[in-house]
């Protein structure tokens, strides 16, 4: 897929594009990078879709932020704005994973006429929980990557609370998508700003936004940190919108490049 650079003022976006079509923009999560949106998977691409995606400010090849504290939603929807206006995205269905899915709803709430349609993967954000000790495993996994790189994130995370056929993979996945970061350090300030921003405020704030979605959401025994119960409300938040989860037993949906393509492309057909 060709790349390209957006300068958006704040830091240097690495992004890539290829296909033709409807535009569908990837926004990856916290830690993650653009590979990890659909986990490359050409589906999108190949079935007439203009695919863009980039790695967030401080993610992957982007740039840092300007200062430690500049990785809030409000930050993050500007870049995603930058990013439209330089690639001539006038209006694109907006696919997001996790802190992605967060900066959409940010997005779409400002800048509601250059939003088609929206996949919202694994949303965890919820306004009405406000404990401040939920910060502290973000402020260890960022002390971990910050003093000792790669294996102090992974010690710092500890066992993943995943079914045992699964975690192997699961370490697997958390090693390769930090060793795929310029700026570590950068990762770690997110790490610690990102759980602490606020995409919106109630979930009334949502019932405002009329666009095409899908909320697609993991069974908690495959992914207890995103709730599934947190997916539910999403969905119901935004008017009832189509909820899907993998069948019991079965791999995150989240991890599924291929069904994940699937259920974006749905929602193209309905924003064409």
């Amino acid at each position: 897929m060709p790349e390209f650079t957006v300068d958006t003022g704040a830091s240097e976006l690495a992004g890539e594009e290829a296909g033709e079509g409807m535009p569908v923009i990837l926004l990856h999560g916290l830690t993650a990078t653009r590979r990890y949106v659909v986990m490359g998977s050409r589906s999108l691409e190949r079935s007439g879709h203009r695919v863009v995606s980039y790695d967030a400010r401080g993610h992957g090849a982007s740039t840092p932020a300007p200062d430690a504290a500049a990785y809030g939603y409000e930050a993050l929807s500007a870049d995603l704005l930058a990013l439209m206006d330089a690639r001539g995205v006038e209006r694109g269905v907006l696919a997001g994973a996790s802190m992605g899915a967060h900066t959409i709803l940010a997005f779409v709430l400002a800048h509601p006429e250059r939003v088609a349609g929206m996949c919202l993967i694994t949303p965890a954000f919820d306004p009405d929980e406000r404990d401040p000790s939920r910060f502290a495993r973000w402020d260890a996994l960022s002390d971990g990557l910050r003093t000792s790189g790669v294996d102090g994130f992974v010690d710092a995370y500890g066992v993943p609370a995943v079914p045992e056929r699964w975690r192997e993979t699961v370490q697997k996945i958390l090693r390769q998508r930090l060793s795929a970061h310029a700026h570590p350090d950068a990762v770690a300030d997110a790490l610690q700003a990102v759980p602490r921003a606020r995409p919106f405020d109630t979930w009334e704030a949502l019932t405002a936004i009329d666009k095409p979605s899908v909320v697609v959401a993991d069974r908690d025994d495959a992914d207890p940190e995103h709730p599934l119960a947190t997916g539910e409300r999403y969905a119901q938040a935004l008017g009832d919108v189509r909820l899907v989860v993998e069948e019991p037993g079965s791999s995150p949906l989240a991890w599924q490049g291929g069904q994940l393509s699937k259920i974006i492309a749905s929602i193209t057909s309905q924003s064409a």
